[in-house]
């Protein structure tokens, strides 16, 4: 048996977060997903554990606490600042990766819509080693094909 991986995302698109939820439990029992709709709630939940994430999947485009915002706070914070955070936005723009990369994020995904390439994005992701991978211009971004 795996070891039980707990993923938060967070997103303001409950259909989103709902793809998401039925994606990952299509990959297995050992992962536990906590979902958020808003920035507040994230950081919330990530200074009052349990869970603890293993890793938290970021939406950018949310009203009020941008994921800008969120990522800003995380990695100005001692507690959080190695946390695997995936950006994980409808966004392709060179900027919006630029300035995730800038500020900190670990990865940047471009939303899936087919279920399939979602999966194998998700797989993908949480079988990067966390503890060795060196974010740069050329591995930052995952290209989905």
């Amino acid at each position: 048996m795996k070891n039980e991986i707990t993923i938060f995302y967070t997103d303001d698109d409950i259909e989103d977060l709902e793809f998401f939820t039925e994606v990952t439990n299509a990959l297995g029992d050992h992962l536990n997903i906590v979902t958020q709709n808003n920035g507040k709630k994230l950081l919330y939940d990530l200074e009052n554990p349990p869970p603890n994430p293993h890793i938290v999947f970021l939406d950018l485009n949310m009203p009020g606490f941008s994921g800008f915002d969120v990522l800003q706070q995380l990695r100005n914070s001692e507690s959080f600042k190695n946390l695997p955070i995936v950006i994980f936005s409808t966004s392709s723009d060179e900027k919006n990766i630029a300035k995730s990369r800038e500020l900190g994020a670990s990865f940047y995904i471009t939303k899936p819509t087919d279920f399939s390439l979602f999966k194998k994005t998700i797989q993908y992701t949480l079988n990067i080693n966390w503890d060795t991978f060196k974010p740069n211009k050329e591995n930052f971004v995952y290209i989905n094909n």
